[in-house]
């Protein structure tokens, strides 16, 4: 694979015309949704330029209306050449629903137009930055004659450079920083044993993406890490000495597209825009041979053949992804007792039942099956990857669910982890406890549905669930999660604001707002923070005195039906009344994926209070009569 080449995306024989005809038409309707297809396929260096240059004359200056995600004003500082990537990152944010635009500092001016705040770099206002460093600018000085200590002390201060400019980017920016890794271009002086040599030049780009990595956890900015890439692909691959010398390029243009994709889905990740769950076909995807007719003793699976550790290699890297937090599902075409029954009898399985947070299988068609399992597991379907070895299915799941993402997997299975490595769909900007328990949640709620299901008393049934809710203010241990599920949270969401990071600190440390988070326990375990409220007054008066604005309400759709929203309610009027208000007002701002929230002032008592022509509702709810009420779960 050369660095450029996604080659988990699809080919697309009709592409070069599809763009063409798109170019041709004279403001389409649909022009952003056309060109989010045409994003989604395997595009080389070229491919991507032409697709960015029909992307700036539609949309280059103006998000298109009625985006669920929030635009981005990305500042890309370098001290190299770095026009040739600019299309790869457009591109790449497109991909993701993500409108972009960029702002390129004038060669080498980094540092000067951080420094100079009547800049155009802080006129561009940018809610991200890129620092791109080339590792000839970040080395310069360093010697083969250093010692040990010199060595350390360049370390030192490069790092203590870095610093200085992350926190220069935050003064222009309060959005994410990102900061590329030094790229791993120079030639070695001692060979195998370079670290040998203090002062090599090769080395301390080691050391220094090693401490960059440490420095950067400690300052919350994310790293592009291009040295990462080079370990797989090779340096060549990224880097043509030629074309340094000639145009100061450290990154080749052929690498420009999967350099985009680093870029954007760290951006998207800030927004909650990484994948949630994995779903997988059975027969040849998670074992050889087809179970209905090889039997458990004709599978493919285990010692014993290469293609049997291919498939136990890729089941344990999809339990590895569990162990981090991603939903695993089952979708196959196959009897339902002879789909499970490697999964409790077969002593090679890696997976287990008790890893599968939906398994479905039957006769019935992939793309219903999908839609199936996105509703029981309550998540939207752009959420779910779909990895299946069979070309048709996976075509006809890109045909029927264009939001799902379907990886292109190749003939050999030993190549399946790679790919669902390599095309980041479930990257993350960090990652939090509550991320690294999601599965084992999911496999709880399947024991609580089955116990629910079973159940002829509702009452009985929840009171029997021994629900605690635990109230807390927004805090520093819990911001990382908490700046997460804003930013994914669509579905239960009453208005879908977006808040990154240092605005989320904003409220917890502003007097006139309030945040808090609601975490949920019960007798089969903890079921993580399941909802985020946010406060704040009515400053102009526009709603009446004492009026005080639900700003944010999300809830997690796992745990409703459980009086969850009904003893949130107690706990957000309770608060309201600590603070002095006396009325609450909820609003109701429509999007494409929280119609379920559409009544839900309504269901808890609130009166109308105004409404819009764009679906936007306003209720109240007067606090002087308030009675709480009556839930089966016991507020800590």
């Amino acid at each position: 694979m050369s660095a450029g080449e996604l080659d988990w995306f699809p080919k697309v024989e009709s592409w070069s015309a599809d763009l063409k005809r798109l170019a041709a038409e004279t403001e389409p309707p649909d022009s952003w949704s056309r060109l989010v297809a045409l994003a989604n396929a395997r595009l080389d260096f070229l491919q991507t330029r032409n697709l960015d240059s029909v992307l700036q004359k539609l949309h280059g200056d103006v998000p298109p209306p009625h985006l669920q995600t929030k635009p981005v004003r990305l500042a890309v500082l370098a001290s190299s050449t770095v026009t040739q990537v600019l299309p790869g990152i457009r591109v790449a944010a497109l991909r993701r629903g993500i409108w972009l635009k960029t702002y390129e500092t004038d060669y080498g001016q980094y540092l000067q137009e951080l420094l100079d705040k009547s800049s155009a770099l802080h006129a561009f206002a940018p809610t991200a930055v890129l620092l791109v460093l080339d590792a000839r600018h970040v080395l310069r000085g360093a010697s083969p004659a250093f010692s040990a200590a010199d060595a350390q002390g360049f370390l030192d201060r490069s790092v203590s450079e870095f610093e200085r400019l992350w926190s220069l980017a935050r003064e222009a920016c309060s959005g994410p920083i990102l900061q590329q890794t030094v790229l791993p271009v120079f030639p070695t002086l001692v060979g195998g044993n370079e670290h040998r040599l203090a002062g090599s030049r090769a080395h301390l780009t080691t050391q220094l993406n090693a401490r960059l990595r440490q420095a950067a956890d400690l300052h919350g900015v994310h790293l592009v890490a291009v040295d990462q890439w080079c370990m797989q692909t090779g340096i060549a691959t990224w880097h043509s000495p030629v074309l340094w010398h000639r145009a100061k390029q450290e990154i080749s243009p052929v690498a420009a597209p999967l350099y985009g994709e680093l870029v954007a889905r760290l951006l998207a990740a800030a927004q909650g825009r990484s994948y949630k769950a994995l779903v997988l076909d059975l027969d040849n995807t998670l074992w050889g041979g087809v179970i209905g007719d090889d039997g458990m003793a004709g599978i493919a699976l285990g010692a014993g053949s290469a293609l049997g550790e291919a498939f136990v290699g890729f089941q344990s890297y999809v339990k590895d992804l569990a162990n981090r937090g991603v939903i695993l599902a089952v979708c196959s075409k196959n009897d339902q007792a002879n789909a499970l029954e490697p999964f409790k009898s077969h002593p090679e399985m890696v997976l287990r039942e008790a890893d599968i947070a939906c398994f479905v299988a039957n006769w019935e068609d992939k793309p219903g099956n999908i839609r199936r399992i996105a509703q029981q597991l309550n998540i939207g379907l752009d959420a779910i990857v779909f990895a299946d070895d069979n070309p048709f299915e996976r075509n006809l799941v890109r045909t029927e669910l264009p939001m799902v993402a379907v990886p292109e997997l190749s003939d050999d299975p030993a190549s399946y982890d790679h790919t669902l490595a390599r095309a980041g769909y479930f990257e993350a900007a960090s990652i939090t406890a509550d991320d690294l328990e999601r599965g084992r949640q999911y496999q709880q709620n399947r024991l609580r549905d089955a116990e629910r299901s079973e159940s002829t008393d509702l009452a009985g049934y929840l009171a029997g669930l021994e629900m605690q809710l635990i109230v807390a203010p927004f805090n520093p241990v819990d911001l990382l999660r908490t700046v997460q599920l804003i930013n994914k949270t669509n579905q239960f969401n009453l208005t879908t604001r977006r808040y990154d990071e240092a605005e989320v600190v904003a409220v917890m440390n502003d007097p006139r707002s309030a945040g808090m988070t609601l975490r949920l326990l019960d007798r089969y375990g903890d079921n993580g923070i399941i909802a985020i409220i946010i406060l704040k007054p009515d400053v102009d008066g526009r709603l009446g005195p004492g009026a005080w604005l639900i700003d944010t309400w999300l809830m997690s759709c796992r745990v409703l039906g459980r009086g969850v929203e009904e003893e949130t309610l107690n706990v957000v009027v309770a608060e309201a009344r600590r603070l002095g208000a006396s009325r609450l007002v909820g609003e109701y701002r429509p999007t494409a994926k929280n119609g379920m929230v559409k009544e839900h002032y309504a269901k808890l008592g609130f009166a109308p209070l105004s409404a819009a022509e764009d679906g936007s509702t306003a209720s109240v709810l007067d606090l002087a009569d308030y009675q709480e009420r009556p839930t089966s779960i016991r507020r800590a």
